[in-house]
Formats: C-alpha cells, sequence, structure tokens
C-alpha cells in the first residue's frame, strides 16, 4: 500500500470509529480528475475560440441543440421547434423547468440575450446574425427567430458551445469583455473558489440541471445526466509527469498522450488508450501577398512534390500510423463534409520535373524564401525541415527562420516583406470542429489582408463558402465541399500535410467517456 492510499484509508477508518452512522448514511462522492491538454485562462466561450474554453463551456452550460456523435442536430435545450412555409420564421419552445446554476428559471429572455452576444463575435453567429431581421420573446418559454433568407443550418450553428445559454445580466456583457462569472445552465457547476490558473478547475454536479429523458446521450445530443459528483482538472504541463500519475491512479485521464508513451501505455492493463474523434490537420500556409508564392504556379508546383506520408512520419513517428491519416484533403477523413474530391493531386506520384517546370515558369530568380520553424512546436519543426529539404530538391533557396512558438506567433502576423521581417512559408494545425465543414475553417477564407495569416484573396472560395450555409439539405452541402476542395487545389491557399488525431488516456474503471469536447457528463465510475 502506498503512501497516499494507506493516508486516505486510514483517515476514512478513524472516521468510521467516531461516527459510523452517520457516515453510512451518506454515499460517497464520485469524482473524476483530468489532466486537460492546457491551462484553463479565459472562462468566456463567445471571448475566444480557445479550444479548453469551449470544453469548460460544453460541461457549464447547456446549448439549444446538440450535436450526436455524427455532427447532426438534436434539440437539447429546446423541446419542440416549428418553422413556417416560408422557412423563415423558426419558434423555439424551450423544456420546462430549465433552471441556471442559482436556482433562478431560464427564459426566452435569456436565450434572446445569449443568442445576441453570440452574434456579434463568434464566426458561425456572425454569419447566423447577418441574416436574421428580428429575435424575439414570445412568452416566458418562447421566441422567435426571422431570418432574410431560408437557413436550415439554424439548429446547426446554435449547437455551437458559443452558444451557450446564460443569465441575461451575464449575456448583456460587452462581446469585447469576457465574463468571468459562471452562472451556468448546464450538467456541472463551475466552483470558482477551486480555480487556481496553471493549477487547477473544479466542478460539482448541479442538481438544478434538468436532463432530456428521451434519446441516447452522444457527443452533446442527448440526455446529459452526470454520473459523476465532482470533476477535477489538474494543469499538469510535463506530459511524463502526467503519464506517471496516471499510473500512480493520482489521475483518472489524460487529454493527450505523446506517442513516446504508447509502449509503456499500451502494457499496463489499467489503462485504455483512446483516439481522438477529429483530428487535428496540419497544413503548410503560402504568404499571397509577396513573391515567389504571389503565383499560383508556384504553389502549384509545391503541391505536386508533397508527401503526406513524409511529413505525418516526420511528425509522429513510424511506429504508430493509425494515429495519423497521409490522405486527407480540406475537410476531416471520415466526416458528413470529407471528399475525394481532387485527391488525385495529393496522392499521384510526385512530380518533381514537372514541379520544376512551374517553377521556371513562374520566372523565379532565385530569391530567398524564409521558412518559419517553431523550433519549440515539435510537429511543426518537423513540418519545416521536411519542407526546407524539399524545396532545395526543387533549385529553390530558403532560409530557414528558428524561432519559439511565441515569437511565431507574432512572425506569421507580419504583413511586411520577407526581407522586411516577413516570410514565404508557414505552419500550423487546423483543429477540431474547424476540419469539419466550411463554417469555421479559416483556412479556406479567400479575405486578403482581412482574413487570416497568409491573406488569400478567392472571391470563388467565398462564393461556395456563404452557398453552403444556404443549401437545403447534407447532399446539396457535400457537394458543394466537393466544390471547395476542388478550388482549394487549384488555387492552393495552402496545402494539407495530413491528420493527426490526438490520442487520450483514461484509466479501465472508467466507461462511457466521450472524447468528443471532451465531455464528461457520461463518464461513469465501474
Amino acid at each position: 500500500m502506498d503512501r497516499r492510499t494507506f493516508l486516505t484509508t486510514t483517515g476514512t477508518t478513524a472516521g468510521l470509529l467516531t461516527s459510523p452512522f452517520k457516515l453510512a448514511a451518506q454515499p460517497s462522492k464520485v469524482t473524476f480528475r483530468w489532466v486537460p491538454s492546457t491551462d484553463l485562462s479565459v472562462l468566456d466561450p463567445v471571448f475566444t475560440t480557445a479550444a479548453i474554453t469551449a470544453c469548460h463551456a460544453l460541461q457549464v452550460f447547456d446549448t439549444l441543440f446538440g450535436l450526436d456523435a455524427q455532427y447532426q442536430p438534436h434539440p437539447q435545450m429546446v423541446e419542440r421547434h416549428t418553422l413556417d412555409q416560408d422557412k423563415r420564421r423558426w419558434t423555439l419552445v424551450l423544456r420546462p423547468d430549465l433552471r441556471f446554476h442559482d436556482g433562478t428559471p431560464v427564459t426566452a429572455q435569456d436565450v434572446v440575450v445569449s443568442l445576441k452576444r453570440f452574434g456579434k463575435r463568434n464566426l458561425l453567429g456572425q454569419t447566423l446574425f447577418n441574416l436574421v431581421t428580428d429575435i424575439s420573446v414570445v412568452d416566458r418559454a418562447t421566441l422567435t427567430i426571422t431570418v432574410s433568407r431560408p437557413f436550415s443550418l439554424l439548429p446547426y450553428t446554435l449547437a455551437s458551445a458559443a452558444a451557450s445559454i446564460m443569465p441575461e445580466r451575464l449575456a448583456n456583457t460587452p462581446d469585447n469583455v469576457p465574463i468571468k462569472e459562471m452562472i451556468g445552465s448546464g450538467p456541472f457547476k463551475f466552483l470558482p473558489d477551486q480555480w487556481v490558473s496553471g493549477s487547477k478547475v473544479e466542478y460539482a454536479k448541479s442538481n438544478d440541471y434538468v436532463a432530456r429523458t428521451e434519446g441516447i446521450a452522444s457527443n452533446t445530443a442527448g440526455p446529459k445526466i452526470a454520473n459523476i459528483d465532482s470533476l477535477k482538472w489538474l494543469i499538469i504541463p510535463d506530459r511524463a509527469t502526467a503519464v506517471a500519475a496516471l499510473q500512480n491512479n493520482e489521475v483518472d485521464g489524460i487529454e493527450l498522450v505523446d506517442n513516446d508513451f504508447i509502449p509503456m501505455l499500451r502494457k499496463n492493463s489499467r489503462i485504455s488508450l483512446i483516439k481522438g474523434a477529429l483530428p487535428s490537420i496540419f497544413i503548410m500556409r503560402f504568404n499571397h501577398l509577396h513573391a515567389p508564392f504571389n503565383d499560383v504556379r508556384m504553389r502549384r508546383a509545391v503541391l505536386l512534390v508533397i508527401s503526406q506520408s513524409d511529413y505525418m512520419m516526420a511528425a509522429n513517428g513510424a511506429d504508430f500510423p493509425e494515429y495519423w491519416n497521409d490522405k486527407c484533403g480540406v475537410f476531416a477523413p471520415g466526416t458528413p463534409m470529407a471528399t475525394d474530391a481532387g485527391m488525385e493531386k495529393l496522392n499521384s506520384k510526385r512530380d518533381m520535373g514537372r514541379a520544376r517546370k512551374l517553377i521556371k515558369e513562374a520566372g523565379y530568380t532565385g530569391e530567398p524564401i524564409v521558412i518559419l520553424d517553431p523550433v519549440d512546436a515539435a510537429p511543426y519543426h518537423a513540418c519545416a525541415l521536411v519542407t526546407e529539404d524539399l524545396f532545395k530538391q526543387l533549385g529553390l533557396k530558403t532560409e530557414l527562420r528558428p524561432m519559439n512558438w511565441g515569437t511565431y506567433l507574432q512572425r506569421r502576423n507580419n504583413q511586411a516583406s520577407p526581407e522586411a521581417g516577413g516570410w514565404n512559408v508557414a505552419f500550423t494545425a487546423l483543429t477540431g470542429t474547424s476540419n469539419l465543414d466550411p463554417a469555421s475553417n479559416l483556412g479556406i477564407r479567400g479575405t486578403g489582408t482581412q482574413g487570416w495569416f497568409g491573406w488569400p484573396t478567392n472571391e470563388k472560395l467565398e462564393a461556395l463558402r456563404l452557398e453552403w450555409f444556404f443549401a437545403e439539405t447534407l447532399q446539396e452541402r457535400q457537394a458543394v465541399c466537393r466544390e471547395i476542395q476542388l478550388e482549394v487545389f487549384n488555387q492552393v491557399p495552402y496545402i494539407p500535410l495530413g491528420a493527426n488525431y490526438n490520442l487520450s488516456a483514461i484509466r479501465k474503471n472508467w466507461q462511457n467517456f466521450q472524447s468528443q469536447g471532451p465531455v464528461f457528463y457520461t463518464t461513469r465510475s465501474v
């Protein structure tokens, strides 16, 4: 028996001796101890797009609709909804007895104000509210949303973690000011007194939460019936320390496990490894403002010689190919919008001769190509090294610029020429739900200098993205995504380098853990 177990059991025994009847009448609390991949620093899911904040919001807040494991929307806080004949006026009726964590009832007014704030800052919310001509309270449990044109994706949009429903007084906070008081509407209460930035975050089961009674719990849809009394996030930046804590039963799960620890954990009969539901798609991003990659022929030349296998093996190693995918297009493999359109441009044999011909046609004269290399971000550092070698094979002159991640984030936003502090090629990853569809995918945006770093201008991609929002059926949206992928491979705003799946680890005495999110209300101890 280790020291921690000894202290715990002896303390319990002493309590039994002094007050046996009191303890016998109280079931022990069930606690799940989790190590998230990063620290939680911002609590407001509207103020930031950080994945850790969205995960926090999924525990504390509820949404009008939820997404199942196939990312299809289902009513969540909504009991029923109707759409009028011209498909422009939605009527939403809330489930009865919904309450916030302070005991006050959830009303349609709370919902309206929460959604208006969502529509001011969030990318998906802005898309919706560009169409909203009216959003009104009908009665305490009913609201209407009127749009300027049919928008079948309204339920999908309102399932976003950023569309969290909070009390009116909190939702009235300006969207450029982060909300710090967490009075939620979801299955867990945030415990502010137990939040220590850089150390821990704690939640407790909400006895005021009313779960749906029908359906099957799947991702953020269906009954959210918390099976644990206490949820503790322990911030452990060092991965080796986190793995040791898991093995010693000091934590119950780890969100992100490095490949180096896979063999060790696979041998532990008490631990399960769980592949993430959605991957990160690594990308090579070109600077479209400056030579030589302001010429599409240069970008197409690089596309001709890319091998996703080379990049994925460099970033992850060759030992565990089940955790990466080297046949990845614009959207996450295996999800509804994924398509094989144009994939022959990535999957065909590399054509160095044709690539060199395109480079010559583009008029490349040997100017240095600045490659940003964030050396403390190992996967991107590996991508930078592979790219440097590839460019040299093409006869391109390279300048690899090593820097730390913080400097890299600042440098990549510099629109100046490479010789004046800018850059030509950089690397990042599109993560989580941004790989599901065009809604939140920053890589496909073609808004020039007002857009994401790289700053491509592409009116066709912008038009296709808008068309996707207004498609009536899943099949129509999938057809639009085929066209988007073809256009990406034609104009090459970036190149997908492969999909990398996070690996989580959890002790086997826990079941029904959902890696999407992740969310914890289905998790139970056995």
